[in-house]
């Protein structure tokens, strides 16, 4: 009878066991579904997770998310996981691929060499049990190297010492030309200038700068030592020209208290309506004005920088980034000095009627023999044009004209406007 009692008992204890465990006694059964968070984030060799953005990312790598539990792959979309080039607000295209704890997060093309990223997982991101992100998770990376933006038509950087266009075919015709160790040892070589003889000739100019849209970037170290006319006198440097004002020119201005930029136009003529050109002046002296501040019409922004401040810091002996940009949409043409704007021209300022209120674009409008479709690196001009052959400043055969003495090197030519923070990020990251 004790046997029965106890196997009676034993029975009932199992029933009330296997009763607890149906019911939620079993933790492992019944507890709440594992948050969802991001345990490792991952491009290659590089870790995206850490206390500091990473700076070694590979241009082809894939990004790696693990996660704390399983995935709804479902919300894994681009909707949720978005990766932005943020140097130039530029989205970028990837293919997502999940696997249980895990995304990869493929781009569609390499990251852009130079420029910084960030990689977000959107609250929309959810687990296979329900749970989705307390909040947005955001990373940041960045790429090595120097960015380029798209656009680039042709681009010398002298590291062979010659003239070769490192984009393209526009090869240059070297005149008293050596070239030497250039701003860094990064930088590679730079081509030097004599200020008397030395001239780059790159022919047919007008396919460079016509068009809508242009950006125009070069690193230049002028050297003013010794740098003087017949008389003993300080005189300017004709850095950059293609038929000086019939096509585009820089210049440096002898006592280096400023420098411009003159440059042809596309235009409709106000009165007839014929296609014609103009020229405008990016004149940036020292204590630059804009026009509502006594500058020229059409000047919406002036930086005011001190003549010795414009010497000392961008245009007597020291490396200095310029940048022109055009943008035919907005009519607006932007001059920078080491990745900051220094002055811009705004077309639609000028008054109605006036023919530079239509200007399109870039447009070279030279006619030889006064000038030559060429662009020189050097002088205002190439040997083969006639104007101001005779004069003693702007004839090439006169030693002591304006020919640039100095440096230039990474000339750079964009058939698109840059944006400010292209030409910033470009400037960041050829500086060193």
């Amino acid at each position: 009878m004790k046997k029965v009692k106890w196997m009676i008992g034993m029975l009932t204890l199992m029933s009330a066991t296997a009763f607890f465990v149906n019911c939620g006694g079993n933790d492992s059964n019944n507890s709440d579904p594992v948050a969802l968070t991001l345990f490792s984030l991952t491009a290659g060799d590089a870790d995206l997770n850490g206390a500091t953005s990473a700076s070694d990312v590979a241009q082809d790598a894939a990004i790696v998310a693990v996660f704390s539990t399983e995935l709804d792959a479902t919300s894994a979309t681009s909707a949720n996981i978005v990766i932005t080039n943020t140097t130039e607000s530029m989205v970028v295209e990837a293919d997502i691929k999940v696997s249980s704890t895990s995304i990869t997060i493929t781009p569609t093309t390499s990251f852009r060499e130079g420029a910084s990223f960030s990689i977000s997982f959107g609250s929309g991101l959810a687990s296979s049990a329900g749970q989705t992100l307390s909040t947005m998770v955001t990373r940041t990376f960045s790429i090595n190297g120097i960015l380029v933006p798209d656009g680039q038509v042709a681009y010398w950087n002298f590291n062979e010492s010659n003239a070769k266009d490192q984009q393209g075919t526009n090869d240059g015709t070297e005149v008293s030309m050596t070239y030497v160790d250039g701003r860094s040892v990064d930088a590679g070589k730079a081509a030097k200038f004599d200020g008397d003889k030395s001239i780059i000739e790159i022919p047919d100019g007008d396919l460079l700068i016509d068009g809508a849209d242009f950006t125009l970037s070069f690193w230049m170290k002028t050297e003013s030592e010794n740098h003087v006319d017949a008389n003993g006198n300080n005189v300017g440097h004709f850095v950059i020209g293609l038929g000086a004002f019939y096509g585009i020119q820089y210049e440096v201005f002898g006592n280096y208290d400023g420098a411009k930029f003159a440059i042809r136009y596309e235009a409709t003529d106000a009165s007839t309506g014929a296609a014609t050109t103009v020229t405008e002046d990016m004149w940036f002296p020292s204590l630059a004005t804009d026009a509502a501040t006594g500058g020229w019409q059409g000047w919406d922004y002036a930086r005011s920088v001190t003549a010795d401040d414009m010497a000392a810091l961008y245009l007597k002996d020291v490396w200095t980034q310029v940048v022109y940009t055009y943008d035919g949409v907005e009519k607006q043409g932007t001059l920078y000095y080491n990745g900051e704007k220094m002055k811009s021209v705004d077309f639609d300022l000028w008054p109605d009627g006036d023919t530079k209120r239509s200007v399109a674009g870039l447009k070279y409008g030279g006619v030889a023999p006064e000038v030559v479709n060429e662009l020189a690196f050097g002088f205002i001009q190439s040997r083969g044009g006639t104007l101001w052959d005779t004069e003693s400043w702007g004839g090439y055969d006169f030693t002591t004209a304006n020919h640039f003495k100095g440096q230039l090197d990474d000339i750079r030519i964009f058939h698109n406007a840059l944006t400010a923070a292209q030409i910033t990020a470009l400037y960041q990251s050829e500086k060193s």
